[in-house]
């Protein structure tokens, strides 16, 4: 390449300084003898215009690369490729990594941490890559990870950049540099620091200063992280017992060079370590930091004392040192006055020999080493290790006494240590904890003197008696063994093989030489990566949502939603329903209730009550004040204030008057002598506050510009010649109580109150809690009607997640239900056939299509539900009650979705394949798209969706589905565990002792997932296990059996009362393991009232609600979901479980059972209409009952006195027989109308529900399940 080209492309990546001219460094391939064996020639850089030539690696090398060695470090900012020129070799993606020195080199990752570079298609195109963040090294290496599989590696390589130049101090971990003020104290409101630097360990003190008053700076590194503390003017936080810290980056002990950025105006900083940002507020008082004397860098000396330091120095390199503008490194090398150096510090930075080598596969990474002779008999093994996984084999060794053998390994996080002296016998000592933490661990192991010690970092030794003296076989595995191993058959990986770094080996206190194995002459190995360490941080960022807690492996992350009031992957989707109006459709009852108004956005869940007995479901949020109180002595000047604090925070009380349909708030105003506005100008004297802040002087209805009260509106003042009473000014009490209903005003944050200082003068106020109603998005529809129509919204900011839910109903075969476009990402939802759904979306990894196959049409003219997601760990796909599909990221692709287009709804941007029929309740990210006020304005799409079904009113209810008919509609229950004209009507079932209810699944429920051939190769696909359990019961008996859910695989779920009448839920997923237990409330249910049970599993995560208490949570030792589910039993059942389950299953269950349903099975309901189907089996006597009414019974007071109960039993029983027998033939001829109501729908063939879900197939007009029926009175 020419040079005028080289600077025309730097003007493209912003480096205007000094070109690098290529020609003038040295390259070195891998299959040269040493790596500094310079060779220059052209043909391995790019001809952009003609030329020829190009790399190739010889055949017989196992990791080829090609190197590069700039002369001396320059700031990198871009890399371009080519291939082999006028061949068929090329390289189609490769690793790019950077050293210093040539030895010890770090791959460089892109900003999604991202390591793979996309190479060259063919020979000749040439490929660049501007870096996100440039490179500032000496030394390159490309190592080629693909190339074209019907050629071989070739390769032409161009890099641009600019000179660096650099300030650079070494500290050898006892030394400092002190920066002395020209004066006692620097004062100083805004700072600016920045450093590069790089250490040698994990721990080490950069940046200190204080002053007398309290007032400090430290940056410092703690266990491979940056830890900032700072505070201003707050004695309290003086010492370092109450200082509090804020950390950022990790890994930072990688003797690689990271970049610290402070930046401070009075208490708002911004702290930066390499590419991440942590923005925050300082502690104290004061807005200037107070530092007395001198800033140290490098450690903190005692006063008086040089050389001696409160905390670890920091032992490493520093450069490109500034505070506020000064060089301080610069000023410390020309040995300025204000600089004072504490101990040796040197301006040129010192490389150390650490070279480390990356074990890459958790199955058959290994490397084999030779046992060196030892002088003095025995052997010792000495290395450094650090991984993020909790198990792996680090070391095993046959010894010289077979069959015994040394294993090394970590297990559950510590490290264990384990001498097998036969196939049965073995003796174990553990040592170290949390030794998977990502640090450098240094482990020493030897056998002297009938003993092995095992020594880990500086903690006492462990150690295991041996009854003979050996030494080490004739090899030593490190990391793992070979999957096939002759010489040494006895190696075998316990479980996992080591998957992370390794450096300093050395046996025998001989040290090896990993650059010999790499080229062949020493030992054995495979899937290694030499010459680096290839650690990566998946928690930094964190990409757990709402709080969650970020774990790691070496592959990838997990979150911990414990306490967040989230679940998933990570933690995106609220636990809780958005609105009271949505529990109802759940089949819920009135009670205090947690609603997320923004599902998966930003806002937490708050505690409500729902009011549920009206044909309004009310949603009610109180306040710290809802008692009346009477106000005096308060006037214009010094007027009574109250503010109110909700339950919800304002966020939240806004986004669930938002998302209302109407709101109300009710204020009981009474006066005497106390009037509400001035009746010389209509000023106000007593007002309230609006939830914005705005002063509002109305008090009642829904006319925020009228001064008026509620009296006036209904024009029934006591004085006409007022708009409120309290203005009458009587000294008898008047009221102007009235219900504010203009639900952008509400609630009311605070009232002030102005005119009860006159003699005889108070008034009487209560402001009632915040009332709701109505979900406005729940029917939010829009209706398409022509192919070529859509809407459009915004772009959808979804990089990191998204989640996607609406309704659908249409009679077309396919259309798109949304889109939106980047300039390679998208995200699409679509029908893509009548009875298939798919969600695609390319992130940059390839395009990934998720499809849903239904078993009947879709395009019915029903209601059916999407949802699909999309987060960095996984994308899933739900379809009505289908299983879900799922499938996992690759753990090192691409993770942003870049978007730039406008969100097309019911089309596309290009008008074609769009969506003919209707959509509603779109929510994504929590937030509502209001589609019908789009659809207004749109030509071809109409705001709202005719039919019966598409009202806000709820027809059908407990998740019964709508149906349209030509006159009318129907409710579908067969989903449901109600039943009824509404799926209203409970179903409930008496059992005694002997009685049971097996629900038998046609086919094993696992196998029922969907599988798609069109999903990406990078993306794996799997099951996310998920359970979800609903009933009523009540009983007086314990122990009793409730529910067992049982596999062919011996697993269970089983929901049992304890001896003393608590709650149990039982989980065995794992054969060989204990199972888990929860018991969430030690008080006993056996107290012969109704109580309602919901359980929902999703992984590890255990959701359980009891009646209407909140949410509990509880968490599974295994994410393991039940395989080939064989049955569900309620009441009795023999069968070989645990001791105390089976204990309560022999003793059955004696009460009555309500409304019980198991994910889409609803069992009691199906032994009511399915008698003599086999899915069905019955045993004992079953009763059809009315848990309700029994409840009610049971819970009723008694009448008062022996007495009077006898005669008002021995004057009734005659009545109650009779009527008994009138009731129970109109009770019978009722249900069977019902069922049979039901049944007859259930028959229709376009309805008619698949083999899967045959919860109410082969109806038949029966009530109950015995010929001769019975029932409680």
């Amino acid at each position: 390449s020419d040079m005028g080209s080289c600077l025309d492309y730097l003007s493209v990546w912003g480096c205007v300084r000094v070109c690098l001219s290529i020609y003038s460094c040295c390259v070195t391939p891998s299959h040269a003898r040493s790596l500094f064996a310079p060779s220059c020639p052209e043909m391995f850089f790019l001809s952009l215009v003609s030329g020829a030539g190009g790399w190739s690696p010889q055949v017989t090398d196992r990791q080829p690369w090609l190197q590069l060695d700039l002369r001396d470090r320059m700031e990198v900012t871009a890399v371009a490729t080519q291939g082999h020129y006028g061949s068929s070799d090329w390289v189609s993606g490769y690793l790019l990594l950077f050293s210093d020195t040539g030895l010890a080199w770090k791959q460089y990752r892109q900003e999604d941490g991202v390591g793979r570079f996309v190479g060259n298609v063919n020979a000749d195109g040439v490929v660049h890559h501007k870096l996100s963040h440039s490179i500032r090294s000496r030394f390159l290496r490309f190592v080629p990870l693909d190339w074209n599989p019907s050629g071989w590696v070739g390769l032409r390589v161009e890099v641009y950049g600019c000179a660096y130049k650099s300030y650079v101090a070494d500290f050898d971990g006892r030394s400092s540099l002190l920066y002395r003020f020209n004066q006692k104290s620097m004062s100083t409101v805004k700072d600016v620091i920045s450093l590069r630097f790089k250490s040698r360990q994990a721990e080490g003190v950069l940046l200190h200063g204080e002053g007398q008053r309290g007032d400090y700076i430290t940056l410092e590194l703690h266990r491979g992280r940056l830890a900032l503390y700072l505070n201003l003017d707050d004695t309290r936080l003086r010492f370092s017992s109450g200082r509090v810290a804020v950390t950022l980056g990790s890994l930072l002990d990688d003797q690689h060079w990271h970049s610290v950025l402070i930046e401070r105006f009075n208490k708002q900083v911004n702290l930066t370590v390499d590419t991440h940002t942590q923005h925050f507020r300082t502690k104290g008082e004061g807005d200037s930091l107070d530092v007395d004397y001198e800033l140290s860098f490098g450690g903190i000396p005692l006063p008086g004392k040089p050389g001696t330091f409160l905390r670890k120095n920091f032992h490493g390199c520093i450069e490109n040192l500034y505070y506020n503008g000064i060089n301080i490194i610069d000023l410390a090398k020309r040995r300025k006055p204000q600089i004072y150096s504490v101990g040796n510090v040197t301006f040129s930075c010192s490389q150390p020999q650490l070279v480390s080598t990356t074990f890459l596969s958790s199955s058959s990474s290994f490397l084999s080493l030779p046992a060196t002779p030892s002088a003095s008999g025995g052997f010792t093994v000495r290395f450094q290790f650090r991984t993020w996984n909790p198990d792996g084999l680090l070391l095993s060794t046959q010894l010289s006494l077979e069959p015994q053998r040394l294993e090394l390994q970590i297990s559950n996080s510590r490290l264990r240590l384990t001498h097998h002296t036969s196939a049965q016998q073995k003796e174990e000592v553990s040592t170290g904890h949390r030794v998977n933490d990502g640090l450098w661990h240094t482990v020493s192991l030897g056998s002297r003197s009938l003993q092995v010690t095992m020594t880990l970092d500086n903690e006492p030794s462990s150690t295991i008696e041996l009854a003979d003296h050996m030494d080490a076989g004739d090899n030593l595995y490190f990391g793992g063994c070979p999957s096939l191993s002759p010489a040494d058959p006895g190696c075998e990986n316990p479980t996992l093989a080591f998957q992370g770094c390794m450096r300093l080996i050395s046996i025998n206190s001989q040290p090896m030489d990993l650059n010999q194995v790499q080229q062949g002459r020493l030992g054995k190995y495979k899937e290694l990566q030499f010459d680096t360490c290839g650690i990566h941080d998946r928690c930094l960022p964190n990409f757990c949502e709402h709080g969650g807690q970020c774990s790691q492996s070496w592959n990838t992350f997990y979150c911990d939603c414990s306490g967040t009031g989230y679940a998933g992957a990570t933690c995106h989707n609220s636990i809780y329903e958005a609105s009271c109006e949505a529990y109802r459709l759940t089949g819920s009852s009135s009670g205090y209730f947690s609603i997320d108004p923004d599902g998966s956005g930003p806002l937490g869940a708050t505690q409500v009550f729902c009011n549920m007995t009206e044909d309004k479901v009310w949603t009610v949020v109180t306040h710290n004040s809802t008692d009346p109180v009477r106000v005096q002595g308060s006037t214009l000047q010094k007027p009574y204030v109250m503010k109110f604090n909700y339950s919800a925070s304002p966020e939240q009380l806004m986004a669930l008057v938002a998302g209302s349909e109407q709101c109300q708030q009710e204020v009981v105003y009474s006066c005497r002598k106390s009037r509400l506005f001035n009746t010389w100008d209509g000023s106000p004297l007593s007002w309230w506050v609006d939830q914005g802040g705005e002063r509002r002087t109305y008090w009642g209805g829904f006319l925020p510009g009228v001064q008026q009260c509620s009296c006036s509106l209904e024009e029934n003042c006591m004085d006409m010649n007022y708009f409120c009473n309290c203005d009458a000014d009587t000294d008898s009490w008047a009221n102007d109580t009235g219900v504010l209903s203009y639900k952008e005003h509400l609630p009311v944050s605070e009232i002030v109150i102005g005119d009860t200082n006159r003699t005889g003068s108070e008034a009487l106020y209560r402001i009632g809690p915040l009332r709701c109603y109505g979900d406005k998005s729940v029917w939010n529809a829009a209706s398409f009607y022509q192919e070529s129509s859509y809407l459009h919204f915004p772009t959808l900011q979804a990089e990191l997640s998204a989640d996607i839910s609406f309704y659908f109903k249409t009679s077309v075969p396919s259309g798109v239900f949304l889109e939106d476009l980047g300039l390679k990402d998208f995200i699409r939802v679509e029908l893509s056939s009548p009875s298939v759904v798919t969600f695609s979306f390319d992130v940059g990894n390839g395009g990934v299509v998720l499809a849903v196959k239904s078993h009947v049409p879709l395009n019915d003219r029903q209601w059916h539900y999407v949802r699909a997601e999309r987060n960095v760990k996984e994308a899933s796909l739900q379809v009505d009650q289908l299983p879900l599909r799922f499938l996992e990221a690759p753990s090192d692709g691409h993770l942003r979705l870049r978007l730039n287009s406008q969100l097309f709804v019911g089309g596309t941007a290009a008008r074609q394949r769009g969506f003919m029929g209707c959509i509603r309740t779109l929510n994504i990210n929590g937030m509502t798209f209001n589609l019908e006020e789009r659809a207004k304005m749109t030509p071809g799409v109409s705001a709202g969706c005719p039919g019966h079904c598409s009202g806000s009113s709820s027809l059908c209810h407990n998740r019964g589905r709508c149906i349209e008919k030509n006159s009318g509609y129907v409710c579908d229950c067969s989903q449901s565990a109600y039943g009824g004209p509404s799926c209203k009507e409970e179903v409930s079932v008496s059992f005694d002792r002997e009685s049971s209810v097996t629900y038998t699944f046609q086919e094993p429920f696992s196998v029922m997932q969907n599988r798609s051939s069109q999903a990406s190769r990078v993306y794996r696909e799997s099951t996310r296990a998920r359970e979800n359990m609903a009933f009523s019961f009540m009983t007086t008996q314990s122990p009793a059996m409730l529910l067992t859910v049982s596999t062919f695989s011996q697993q269970y779920i089983a929901v049992i009362l304890a001896l003393n009448g608590s709650l149990q839920i039982w989980y065995r997923l794992h054969v060989y393991r204990k199972p888990d237990v929860f018991s969430p409330s030690p008080s006993s249910l056996a107290d012969g009232r109704l109580h309602r049970i919901r359980i929902h599993r999703q992984g590890k995560d255990v959701y359980l609600q009891i009646d209407q208490d909140i949410h509990r949570k509880y968490t599974l030792s295994s994410d393991a979901e039940l395989i080939l589910i064989r049955s569900l039993t309620l009441g009795k059942v023999i069968e070989n479980f645990d001791e105390e389950v089976m204990q309560a299953g022999s003793k059955g269950f004696i009460g009555c059972l309500s409304s019980v349903q198991f994910n889409h099975v609803a069992p009691l309901k199906a032994a009511l209409l399915n008698r003599g189907s086999s899915l069905v089996s019955v045993r004992g006597h079953l009763v059809e009952s009315n848990c309700g009414v029994l409840a009610d019974s049971t819970t009723s007071h008694p009448l008062s006195g022996v007495v009077t109960a006898v005669v008002f039993i021995t004057l009734c029983v005659v009545v109650v027989m009779t009527r008994f027998l009138y009731q129970h033939r109109q009770h019978r001829h009722n249900l069977e109308t019902a069922y049979r109501r039901e049944a007859a729908y259930q028959a229709e063939p376009v309805y008619r529900a698949e083999s899967a879900y045959r919860t109410e197939l082969h109806l038949h007009d029966s009530a109950t399940l015995r010929d001769n029926r019975e029932y409680y009175i």
